[in-house]
């Protein structure tokens, strides 16, 4: 099953999508989150979102700039204050 994953700053909804796993600069280390994974909050530090689509794929990577990370039984939303996408 894939994971929700949403990507959120106060100016827009960057991104919205399911996607098999996403890679998250937590302040206390880097975490993977998958569908099924625990409830978990965190903050942010600053650092690249990377998001996997499918299982062995190259990741997108997304800066990102201060915020938090929720993992709820509804997937995973990331708020950060800026996120940068790849031109």
């Amino acid at each position: 099953m894939p994971l929700h994953f949403e990507l959120v700053t106060p100016e827009r909804l960057v991104r919205s999508e399911d996607v098999h796993m996403v890679v998250v600069p937590g302040s206390e280390g880097e975490f993977g989150v998958m569908e099924g994974h625990a409830p978990y909050m965190a903050t942010l530090k600053n650092g690249d979102v990377a998001i996997y689509r499918t299982a062995g794929a190259e990741p997108e990577r997304i800066a990102v700039e201060g915020g938090f990370a929720e993992v709820s039984d509804r997937g995973l939303t990331v708020l950060a204050e800026k996120a940068e996408t790849p031109a």
